[in-house]
């Protein structure tokens, strides 16, 4: 790939990321309950993808999907239930806070791939570990006053649990485009949402307004439907190490977003925290597993 294009891919990569962040903005500003908007995501982005395909006179891969099965189940469970704990903790706690709560994933992952993967812990791993923990530790300000909300907090840890679930899930599946991969992960995710979302809106009266609407659309088309196959695209030709660091853009937008749009600040403790998390994610990807050092 020559530099003009790996310099477009990387726009594609960055663009989506920042559209990711900015995600739990939007979402203080429609009046509907988080899992509805949850389901409309999956929906809309399915069926964006699905449109996609079509305009470029592709066909998802049946034999493909099939092989892959149950993993694309699994991962589609698991991203409808991280949608479902970290839109919930969007309202329980602030964007910030949430946000660094669910990019704890990388650290889960690496805490779970001995048990899960059957792959060595990485020992070297263990620093990032550890500051990541105090990190979190510190965002949820649970040594002082007036800190996090701690049902915000277990929301947005819960969510990074299933966050590592898809990451877990997408690394057995194998021989599959990553745009139909998102395609079956997104539609089971909003299948995975369905129930809960009838259960709790079941006797509720909804008074959706035309802003929340039409924020709930852009979310689904544009945010979901929209980023994933600029990400995809990017994801696909952008080196591994790059895609990892640039991935951390997301939560950091976020952060500011929260700070600047919605005027929720984070103590000094919080920021510390934040640093710590998101320096510790980072450089746990740039450390090399056992038999990939030069």
């Amino acid at each position: 790939m020559n530099e003009r294009n790996a310099g477009i891919e990387r726009i594609k990569y960055i663009g989506a990321v920042l559209l990711y962040g900015t995600i739990g903005t939007f979402l203080r500003f429609v009046n509907l309950p988080s899992e509805l908007v949850a389901l409309g995501r999956g929906v809309i982005g399915s069926l964006f993808i699905l449109l996609w395909l079509a305009v470029r006179r592709k066909k998802p891969d049946g034999g493909a999907i099939r092989r892959n099965g149950t993993w694309l189940l699994l991962s589609g469970i698991c991203l409808g239930l991280n949608w479902i704990f970290l839109f919930a903790a969007y309202v329980k706690t602030t964007v910030a806070v949430a946000s660094l709560c669910n990019y704890m994933a990388p650290v889960i992952v690496i805490l779970l791939a001995p048990v899960l993967l059957r792959e060595k812990l990485n020992r070297k791993k263990l620093p990032c570990i550890l500051a990541a923990l105090v990190g979190i530790v510190l965002v949820s300000g649970v040594w002082g006053s007036g800190g996090a909300d701690p049902v915000g907090v277990s929301l947005g840890l819960c969510a990074a649990l299933c966050f590592a679930g898809i990451v877990v899930c997408n690394r057995k599946i194998e021989g599959i485009s990553s745009l139909d991969k998102a395609v079956v992960q997104l539609a089971v995710s909003a299948l995975t949402i369905l129930p809960y979302a009838i259960f709790r809106n079941l006797s509720a009266e909804l008074n959706p307004d035309g802003r929340s609407v039409l924020i709930v659309l852009l979310l689904g088309a544009v945010h979901t439907g929209f980023a994933y196959c600029l990400y995809f695209s990017g994801m696909g030709s952008l080196p591994v190490q790059t895609v990892a660091i640039l991935g951390y853009l997301e939560p950091v937008v976020s952060v500011l977003c929260s700070a600047f749009f919605l005027k929720e600040s984070l103590s000094v403790s919080g920021w510390i925290g934040a640093v710590l998390i998101l320096t510790a994610a980072a450089v746990s990807e740039l450390i090399p597993e056992p038999g990939e050092e030069k």
